[in-house]
C-alpha cells in the first residue's frame, strides 16, 4: 500500500470524523485546487479507504458500517428532506413500525404533529423523539439495545414485533446493490428488519442516495418486497426498472422540496 501524503491522512482523518467529504470543502481547507483534491480521493479510494461519492467520498465499507454519530452528518440535509417527504405519506389515525437508522429517525421527527399514532419501533432514539406527544402511543420492542445507536436487537425484539400487524414500516438500509438487494452489517438487525417487513401491510423504505454507493454483507430483503421508495433524486435506470416493474412509487424528496420552494416564491 502506498504511503500517505500529509494532505491524505488529513482527508482520511475528517472522513472518519463526519462521515464524508466534499471537494468543495477540501479545496478551501487545503487552498489547493480541485484537480488535486480529486487525485488524493482517487488514491485514497484506490487503497479502498473511501468510495467516491457525487462531489466527494465517503469512508469505504464493506464489513462494518459507519459509526453512528458519523452517519448523521453523511447526506444531512438530504435525509431530512426524505423524512418529512415519508412522513408526509402517513394518515393520522394508523399503526406502523419504525426501524433502525438515522433516516427513519429523521421521519420521526417529522411525525410529532401526526395523532392518534400507534408506533412500534426497536429504534430507543425514535421512541425518545416521540413518547412525549399526547397523540401518539409508543411501544418499545425489548431486548439487547446496541450501545453504539440505541438499537434493540437480538430474539426478544423480534417476537414482539412478529405480535402486531401494522398498517405501514418504515425501514432503512446501509446499502442498495444494482439489483435491489437492501442490505445491511447485524444481522440480528436484519432479523428484526425482516419480521417488521412481513408483518406490515405497506413497507415504505427511506434511504438517501449515497446508499446506491456502498456495500453490506448481510441481505435484508428486495426492493420488490417495499411499496414506497423515498429517496433524495432520481434512481438509476436498473433500480427504477424494478420499481416499475414492481409498481412501487418512488418520491424523490429533494426534487419534491424544490417544487414547494419554488411556487413559495
Amino acid at each position: 500500500m502506498t504511503a500517505l501524503t500529509h494532505r491524505q491522512s488529513e482527508i482520511l482523518n475528517l472522513a472518519r470524523a463526519s462521515g464524508r467529504v466534499m471537494v468543495e470543502d477540501l479545496v478551501r481547507r487545503f487552498e489547493v485546487s480541485a484537480q488535486t483534491i480529486r487525485k488524493d480521493l482517487n488514491d485514497l479510494c484506490d487503497q479502498r479507504s473511501l468510495t467516491r461519492i457525487h462531489g466527494g467520498a465517503i469512508i469505504a465499507s464493506g464489513v462494518a458500517n459507519l459509526a453512528y454519530e458519523a452517519r448523521r452528518f453523511v447526506a444531512a440535509e438530504e435525509k431530512k428532506a426524505i423524512g418529512a417527504a415519508a412522513a408526509a405519506q402517513i394518515p393520522n389515525g394508523c399503526s406502523l413500525f419504525i426501524n433502525i437508522g438515522t433516516t427513519t429517525e429523521e421521519v420521526a421527527s417529522a411525525l410529532s404533529a401526526h395523532q392518534d399514532l400507534l408506533v412500534i419501533t426497536n429504534n430507543l432514539n425514535v421512541a425518545m423523539l416521540l413518547y412525549r406527544h399526547p397523540r401518539i402511543e409508543v411501544i418499545v420492542a425489548g431486548g439487547t439495545v446496541r450501545r453504539a445507536d440505541g438499537a434493540v436487537i437480538g430474539s426478544t425484539a423480534t417476537s414482539l414485533i412478529g405480535q402486531f400487524k401494522v398498517d405501514y414500516a418504515i425501514i432503512g438500509a446501509s446499502a442498495i446493490d444494482e439489483e435491489g438487494a437492501l442490505l445491511d452489517f447485524d444481522y440480528r438487525e436484519v432479523q428484526a428488519s425482516q419480521a417488521i417487513i412481513a408483518n406490515a401491510r405497506s413497507v415504505m423504505l427511506v434511504a438517501d442516495s449515497t446508499k446506491l454507493e456502498r456495500n453490506a454483507p448481510v441481505r435484508i430483503a428486495h426492493l420488490s418486497q417495499i411499496q414506497t421508495f423515498v429517496t433524495d433524486r432520481a434512481l438509476p435506470s436498473s433500480l427504477q426498472a424494478i420499481c416499475d416493474t414492481n409498481g412501487i412509487e418512488v418520491i424523490e424528496a429533494c426534487a419534491a422540496k424544490l417544487d414547494l420552494d419554488e411556487s413559495a416564491a
